[in-house]
């Protein structure tokens, strides 16, 4: 099974209202994570994070639990 066939997108809501500089930080920390591909908020929504990770070694509730890791207020939106 190839890299593509493990790549899966969830999109996350945050309630916290958050500064550039934060955003980055959380989506710097968070990226770095095993098993993660990309963090990226959505440029004109910064209330919602797509999060692309390895599904066989995270799932979406993994995501979920590093996202309210940092301090944050999140739910699950569902995946792409």
């Amino acid at each position: 099974m190839g890299q593509a066939n493990q790549k899966v997108e969830v999109v996350v809501h945050i309630d916290n209202a958050l500064e550039e500089e934060s955003r980055d930080q959380i989506a710097s920390r968070i990226s770095e994570e095993e098993g993660i591909f990309s963090f990226d908020f959505c440029p004109q929504r910064h209330h919602l994070v797509l999060v692309q990770y390895d599904r066989t070694r995270l799932t979406s509730q993994d995501i979920l639990h590093k996202v309210k890791g940092q301090n944050l207020c999140a739910q699950l939106v569902g995946p792409i």
